[in-house]
């Protein structure tokens, strides 16, 4: 019954059925950027992962690749060293500690960068240490731990922290898909790309929500 509960915790987390929407709905329903997306679609939520671990070490796989090849490497990683499900055959990805004892070249050969594979194990190594804790409620201090490491930025901690902790007021502004619209907006370019700075800047109004914000900008449910 506890493993049961846990479960149902992390997916009610990971789909966001309880979080109180209403103070996003009051300030901003008639923002006008924004203000359409969240009176039509008040029950928008980001769709997160259900383990902050996934989030982060997902992300480290995404950095700068199309989305496609990095799915294929994720894909990979958890074949060769996720968790099975004897009785259904189900797979996860690996623990922290099975991420931090693999040798990089083994992560190399399922197409992941050099840099990206000692990140990934070295983010692996600070989890599984307990020494960035990414279920204590100060983030701030496992993300400090994270930032340490080479390959390590701003978007890969947003990325973890908007979707594997929860926190609606982290936007991975350094996202293409952020860099593109911001820009046709600002610009009326449909080709403009804007900076990582003025995508913060262009988000500032939406202090403690931008991650929504930028869910409805988009006009999706993010995952």
């Amino acid at each position: 019954p506890d493993v049961a509960e846990e479960a149902l915790a992390r997916m009610r987390f990971a789909l966001g059925v309880d979080d109180d929407l209403r103070p996003f709905y009051d300030r901003f329903r008639d923002d006008p950027v924004i203000g359409a997306s969240v009176r039509s679609r008040p029950y928008l939520r980001i769709i997160r992962r259900p383990d902050p671990f996934e989030a982060l070490a997902w992300a480290i796989c995404e950095q700068l690749i199309e989305f496609e090849r990095a799915a294929a490497i994720q894909r990979r990683i958890v074949f060769r060293l996720g968790r099975r499900c004897e009785r259904t055959g189900l797979r996860d990805l690996p623990t922290p500690a099975t991420l931090a004892g693999t040798a990089p070249a083994l992560l190399q050969s399922m197409d992941l960068s050099a840099g990206r594979a000692l990140a990934l194990r070295r983010a692996a190594r600070e989890v599984a240490a307990g020494r960035a804790d990414l279920g204590a409620p100060d983030h701030e201090r496992a993300w400090r731990r994270l930032r340490a490491i080479p390959g390590i930025g701003s978007w890969t901690i947003e990325m973890l922290a908007l979707y594997g902790q929860g926190r609606y007021d982290q936007l991975p502004a350094g996202d293409l898909g952020y860099l593109r619209i911001v820009g046709r907006i600002i610009t009326g370019n449909p080709r403009a790309r804007v900076t990582e700075e003025e995508v913060r800047a262009f988000f500032a109004p939406y202090e403690g929500w931008a991650g929504l914000a930028g869910a409805h900008l988009l006009g999706k449910a993010v995952s």
